[in-house]
């Protein structure tokens, strides 16, 4: 059982387009298939749900019971998505609580999950039953309160990354022109982070190797300064890499998290960093 199903958490795919071909991320189109695609120079592009894929989701949650529904997502600074959530959530039949999570990857996933967490605590008999993107909304733990929840960790949580090359950040509209051709023209290893929901250049480095241990850092000191953390290293197609990577977070913070998790990132996400991605995601536990 992934983890999604574990809580009660209802997916709602985007959809990834390659040479014209529509895809659903997590369905029909793995991050390894999207890598090869993006290496063999195939054209891809991405497209949030229709606000009709989130009126289908919301309409299952009611009929499965949910009288309040908590619907969480990437930050709407790189994704129309968040939109066609509220469009589809004038219409409808329960109240539905629309987050902005501002983040992306591990960082929106553990922010629907500690809002599920929430519901959770609250003894059985209380729950409601499941509801789309977060999870079910008891009587003592309703909607605007889990929906909260997934605000304030996801407000808690940072995102370092690198990539390869700036370009398909540059070509998707998730970085300026100018920014994108500083790596170019000055042979720089730009350490990218999320700010405000937005890409943003944190430091620049000279060399790949020394963006790695500067991404590695900061990651350490970030997660030594809450005292407890959670932290996820996402990868494209760099599995030992990360795995290193991860080992050697995780041998700094022995004492301020239980586990570095690994993951690949998700395909929607790899079509707009491009191959080499690497990136690290801290946030409170």
């Amino acid at each position: 059982m992934g983890v999604a199903e574990r809580w009660g958490i209802e997916v709602v795919p985007l959809e990834v387009l390659v040479d014209g071909a529509r895809h659903h991320e997590g369905v029909d189109l793995t991050p390894a298939e999207l890598l090869t695609a993006l290496t063999a120079g195939r054209r891809v592009t991405t497209s949030q749900p229709a606000p009709a894929a989130f009126a289908r989701a919301y309409a299952h949650a009611v009929e499965r019971g949910a009288r309040e529904i908590v619907s969480v997502h990437l930050s709407g600074e790189l994704s129309g998505t968040v939109r066609a959530a509220q469009l589809a959530a004038l219409a409808a039949p329960v109240p539905v609580h629309v987050v902005d999570s501002r983040t992306v990857a591990l960082g929106l996933g553990l922010a629907a999950i500690a809002a599920a967490e929430l519901v959770a605590a609250v003894p059985p008999a209380q729950r409601w039953r499941p509801i789309h993107a977060s999870h079910r909304s008891p009587a003592h733990a309703d909607g605007a309160a889990a929906a909260e929840r997934a605000r304030e960790l996801a407000a808690a949580t940072s995102t370092l990354f690198l990539v390869d090359s700036l370009e398909h950040l540059r070509r998707g509209g998730r970085m300026g022109a100018g920014a994108a051709a500083m790596g170019t023209v000055l042979g720089l290893r730009p350490l990218l982070g999320l700010r405000s929901g937005r890409i943003e250049v944190v430091e620049k480095v000279r060399t790949r190797r020394a963006a790695r241990e500067r991404l590695e850092l900061l990651a350490v000191k970030d997660a030594l300064r809450r005292g407890t953390a959670q932290v996820a290293v996402h990868h494209l197609g760099q599995h030992a890499l990360a795995g290193e990577l991860a080992d050697r977070i995780a041998a700094h913070l022995h004492e301020v998290v239980v586990e570095v998790m690994v993951s690949e990132i998700s395909a929607v996400i790899a079509a707009h960093a491009g191959p080499g991605l690497l990136a690290v995601v801290v946030t409170d536990r």
